[in-house]
């Protein structure tokens, strides 16, 4: 649709809607050029009525915390949309069964599990990221992924129905699942397991210690970059990427972290076009000196 016409159809949602919006800053490597359309949504009542509105006529693209994607530099012609406010909610359905929205940061569930405590959650202290995120791709560290806390997911698609999935209905895989990709993760509920708080605080802490230790942190990274090719290699990726490319390499800004291999970086300036050679680059790098076909695990939105 021309911007003219969609500004007119959504003109009621005031300042939730910005045209034109820099995506720069709304992810962590910093890097992306503009969208048509972002949108902030507040509440379920609200989002559901810009999704009917638009009624599956544009482009869509959600973004959480901005952490795992690559975003290009290039002008994007669709709608953006963030959750925001009712969706970043946790509590208590029952005394093992929390309720979390969708916005609402793996670190915050981790904390609240660790408050009310409940166990089985330590891992999501270590991911970077939204509860919705860690959805859509299973992430996980230390052996736990999402599809082994989680009971169901509450979601609405892109004309605005909404629907409810139970987690035994969803083929789960490594960093993957069958979850439609028209689905925005609205909530979800997850179950752990009743536990002594100082025993669940120490796991968090030798975890975050552990990740300290081998992540890079507070600079402009997006986090794992490849999947572990776990049907290909017993290795990890980033000794793959270590076997395979000098660590040195660098496409303007867009550095491999020498602490972690599997992390690429924006040391300053980078460009789209700079991160996405440094990937082509390293993936190519590894099929040719191990045969071994790499997966990425980052989001791209071109």
């Amino acid at each position: 649709m021309q911007k003219n016409q969609l500004k007119k159809l959504l003109n009621d949602f005031g300042n939730s809607v910005i045209f034109d919006q820099d995506l720069k800053k709304k992810n962590w490597f910093n890097i992306g050029g503009k969208s048509k359309v972002f949108y902030k949504a507040d509440n379920l009542k609200d989002l559901a009525k810009f999704l009917k509105l638009l009624n599956n006529r544009e482009k869509i693209f959600v973004i959480g915390a901005g952490s795992n994607m690559l975003i290009s530099d290039k002008f994007f012609d669709g709608v953006v949309i963030k959750l925001s406010k009712n969706f970043n909610r946790t509590s208590l359905l029952r005394e093992d069964v929390i309720i979390s929205g969708s916005a609402v940061l793996d670190k915050d569930l981790s904390t609240f599990a660790a408050e009310n405590h409940l166990s089985g959650f330590e891992f999501l202290s270590c991911i970077p990221g939204s509860v919705g995120g860690g959805i859509k791709m299973n992430a996980g560290c230390f052996g736990r992924e999402f599809k082994d806390i989680l009971l169901s997911i509450q979601a609405i698609d892109n004309k605005g129905n909404l629907i409810t999935i139970p987690s035994k209905k969803i083929n789960f895989e490594y960093r993957n699942n069958d979850i439609p990709e028209n689905l925005i993760f609205l909530s979800a509920s997850f179950k752990g397991v009743k536990s002594n708080f100082q025993k669940i605080k120490s796991q968090i802490s030798k975890m975050k210690n552990q990740k300290e230790k081998n992540q890079p942190t507070k600079i402009k990274t997006s986090g794992s970059t490849f999947k572990n090719p776990i049907n290909q290699t017993n290795k990890k990726v980033w000794e793959l990427i270590r076997e395979s490319v000098s660590i040195e390499t660098n496409f303007g800004d867009a550095h491999i972290s020498g602490k972690h291999s599997n992390f690429f970086v924006n040391k300053g300036n980078a460009t789209f076009e700079d991160m996405k050679k440094l990937i082509d680059f390293v993936s190519d790098k590894v099929l040719e000196k191990t045969g071994v076909k790499l997966d990425k695990e980052i989001r791209i939105l071109e």
